[in-house]
């Protein structure tokens, strides 16, 4: 299982000089949560961007990157706003491989707990499931991408009935 970084809100630091939060150019949120995991990930940072600047490019580089690794199971933290976007694109790439989006809607420096959750989660499940496909793990749901969708007015992923 290779874990890419994309960067979004899950990795988002709190800059004291501007008063913004922004996506630092490190894996550090991920790096935490997995000392707490008594196994070794292999963890690559990819384009660290909050997922409104996410071009067709960087997610080609995602592609690239999926398309020459030996592993067949992903998780990649992305943000929330265009993850759809991009799992749509990798899912008419990829039918051999298990691709898992995972995002949070509070940064881990001010909430750790919901980016814990899933990315223990979203390992979780790529790890357990059979069958090849795109999937999105957010606010307690694991789905085919096309399957769930983000609710703008209550913050949070629902699965699409």
């Amino acid at each position: 299982m290779l874990i890419l970084n994309s960067g979004g809100t899950f990795n988002k630091k709190y800059n004291p000089l501007n008063g913004e939060l922004e996506v630092p150019y490190n894996n550090s949120a991920i790096e935490e949560i997995l000392k707490s995991v008594d196994f070794k990930y292999d963890l690559a940072g990819v384009v660290y961007k909050d997922s409104l600047e996410m071009t067709m490019d960087d997610r080609k580089r995602i592609a690239n990157i999926i398309m020459e690794s030996k592993d067949n199971t992903f998780v990649i933290v992305h943000g929330t706003d265009t993850m759809h976007l991009s799992a749509e694109f990798l899912s008419e790439i990829f039918e051999d491989r298990k691709i898992v989006f995972v995002g949070a809607m509070k940064p881990f420096e001010i909430d750790n707990i919901e980016a814990s959750l899933n990315l223990g989660m979203a390992i979780g499940f790529a790890k357990a499931v059979c069958e090849n496909g795109v999937y999105v793990c957010m606010s307690g749901h694991v789905e085919q991408w096309n399957k769930i969708h983000k609710n703008t007015k209550f913050g949070k992923f629902e699965v699409v009935l």
